[in-house]
């Protein structure tokens, strides 16, 4: 697919090249700092949660009772960029709304070519007027899933 000029395979930039003549040097290094550049990004929290709610509100979801209630969403680590979204309610994040966005954080951050990881915990609700939170078993620590869309290459 050819985008803005270039061609791209699924959201990775190609850079051609002319070993013998030496061209394309200097289109692969600014490819090279661009990509890096994006590796290191870190995203502040108030602009992910705003985007989070807009991207939120396109998704087509089957069953609106059924929709996910994420709290907030937020970075914890670039190299690769990793997110944390946390989920209130019954309903979790699926492996499809997973894979909607980390598409959409590619998309709406021009993070293509860069693998990313999103996370999800669970915020427990407070119970009664006291505040405490039931016991759980895991010693308060919630279960959590891990999803990267990183692929391993076929030798």
């Amino acid at each position: 697919m050819v985008v803005n000029g270039q061609l791209t395979v699924t959201g990775i930039p190609v850079v051609f090249i002319a070993a013998v003549e030496g061209k394309g040097r200097i289109a692969v290094m600014r490819q090279v700092v661009d990509t890096y550049e994006k590796w290191c990004l870190r995203l502040p929290t108030a602009r992910l949660n705003r985007w989070l709610r807009k991207v939120m509100s396109r998704h087509s979801w089957k069953d609106q009772a059924a929709q996910p209630k994420v709290k907030y969403f937020t970075q914890v680590k670039s190299r690769p960029p990793t997110f944390i979204a946390f989920v209130s309610g019954k309903t979790r994040l699926s492996d499809t709304d997973i894979r909607f966005l980390t598409k959409s954080l590619k998309e709406d951050f021009d993070l293509g070519g860069i693998p990313i990881r999103i996370m999800q915990r669970i915020v427990e609700r407070k119970v009664g007027a006291s505040g405490s939170k039931p016991p759980s078993q895991s010693g308060g620590r919630t279960a959590e899933r891990t999803f990267s869309d990183k692929r391993c290459a076929s030798t």
